[in-house]
């Protein structure tokens, strides 16, 4: 294709075991998926879920082992980390059935929804879309991708981060209040669905700030660690 100016480089993640990447075309996020974060958001109960999304660019991937650099944001003084499950779509679809989600997952990853939290309050309050407080670059570090054959029980892994060595959050994918399956379904219900499509399936209790300098460690079972330095 002959274009006017160059195309940019696609966004990709690592696969663990290949030298290949993943292409990322969507990320789709979750909100207040995790009943004991749902209560310290303010709010209770199966609620029916709710989307938000990144831009595709916005993945800082990193390697196995690997320590990736995130530039603090600019515009906050409230920057917090959300742990969470990332499902990577393999193959597309729209009004998917439940019972047949796991046909159209690729693998999964370890991924964190990074929130300049005092912008999105800030936009919640006056009835704006809160994409500033989402979207901005760097906003989603993701390690390498697990094909699904090779997760394990990935319904019921635990779920943690640590901030400089110290527990922050801690918990079971098995608490998510919409599993992995019911969540592809409500989400190709709204947008068809593309092989490329990142889901960050939400975050538990214990979300907080944090500063430059802070190193974060964030892991789930089966599928390995993410560290975060952020500078």
């Amino acid at each position: 294709m002959d274009t006017v100016i160059p195309a940019p480089a696609p966004a990709s993640v690592a696969v663990v075991g290949t030298p290949q990447r993943f292409p990322v075309h969507r990320i789709y996020c979750v909100g207040r998926n995790y009943e004991e974060h749902a209560k310290e958001m303010g709010h209770t109960g199966r609620e029916p879920p709710f989307f938000f999304m990144k831009p595709a660019d916005a993945v800082l991937p990193a390697l196995a082992q690997e320590v990736v650099a995130m530039p603090y944001p600019t515009l906050t003084s409230n920057l917090h980390h959300e742990i969470e499950l990332v499902v990577a779509i393999g193959v597309g679809g729209h009004n998917i059935a439940a019972v047949d989600a796991h046909q159209h997952i690729y693998g999964y990853a370890v991924g964190l929804d990074m929130t300049r939290r005092d912008l999105q309050n800030d936009m919640k309050k006056q009835g704006r879309p809160w994409c500033i407080g989402k979207g901005f670059d760097a906003s989603a570090p993701i390690g390498p991708i697990t094909p699904a054959a090779r997760a394990g029980d990935v319904a019921q892994a635990g779920i943690y981060l640590q901030v400089n060595g110290a527990d922050r959050q801690r918990s079971s994918v098995s608490q998510l209040i919409w599993n992995i399956a019911e969540t592809i379904e409500q989400l190709s219900q709204a947008w068809t669905l593309q092989p490329g499509d990142l889901i960050f399936t939400g975050t538990p209790a214990g979300v907080s700030a944090v500063v430059r300098g802070d190193t974060l460690v964030g892991g789930i079972d089966g599928l390995g660690t993410l560290t975060v330095r952020l500078e």
